[in-house]
């Protein structure tokens, strides 16, 4: 008898409605012809529900990972690719008969091929706006590429986190890459940004925001005004994708 080739993949998350993956991957599916293959969300109010949700789909090959569980999900990992270890998120995980579930961060692929080309040599130091999970890949990017970063949060408990309240001219000034990791100004609520002295913004900044709906967010339009160069999360989110696929295709 013929082996079926059927094949799931998921997006994991809650409120996940928006799903860019689910458009993403059905659009790749059906230009490669892989009628076989299909993908859904699984968008679940608790983490807890995952392994029920996991026993119902058979053909499950692969998911990926959205908010708020980047960093949930991992207790229910069988294994962690090392860079997903020591970032301590995941955003891909592989369904495998020998390994079991494992987990993979693409995340920081994608950020990091995806804000290359905007960086100058004056960008040496950034502000994470966010202390989630995927600011937790940005952070590593950058320390990867050797640029100084601080997490910025409505109550620091880190030494390399910083109130925004204290977010001042002279600390503006210093850290000219400014990325936004939180879900502020996400559609339907684009007229909201995050909190930030924005009249402290010049052309030498670099603002990134990882949403990509709408595609010049509240934040990104303030840094436009102060000539600021800007970057939204579009190509990032379709890097990452592509690298999950290649990880789900991999023969290991």
């Amino acid at each position: 008898m013929e082996e079926k080739k059927n094949k799931t993949f998921g997006l994991l998350g809650k409120n996940i409605a928006y799903s860019f993956s689910r458009g993403y991957f059905s659009k790749k599916f059906e230009k490669l012809n892989l009628l076989d293959h299909t993908y859904k969300n699984f968008d679940l109010q608790q983490i807890a529900d995952l392994p029920e949700a996991i026993k119902k789909e058979p053909f499950l090959s692969g998911m990926n990972v959205t908010i708020p569980y980047k960093e949930a999900v991992i207790p229910y990992l069988d294994k962690l690719d090392k860079t997903a270890e020591e970032i301590g998120a995941v955003n891909t995980i592989k369904f495998t008969k020998k390994a079991g579930l494992k987990g993979y961060n693409t995340d920081v692929f994608g950020f990091e091929n995806s804000i290359k080309p905007f960086l100058k040599n004056h960008h040496k130091k950034a502000l994470i706006l966010g202390t989630g999970g995927a600011s937790k890949a940005v952070a590593y990017a950058f320390k990867k590429n050797n640029i100084t970063y601080k997490f910025v949060s409505r109550s620091p408990k880190a030494d390399n986190q910083i109130a925004y309240n204290d977010l001042t001219e002279e600390v503006m000034y210093a850290f000219n890459i400014i990325v936004n990791c939180t879900p502020i100004g996400t559609s339907p609520d684009i007229h909201l940004f995050p909190n930030i002295p924005y009249e402290f913004l010049s052309e030498k900044h670099l603002l990134f925001d990882l949403i990509y709906n709408p595609e010049v967010t509240a934040f990104l339009a303030k840094g436009l005004e102060k000539g600021a160069a800007i970057k939204n999360g579009y190509e990032m989110l379709a890097l990452q994708a592509e690298e999950s696929w290649r990880i789900w295709n991999e023969s290991k």
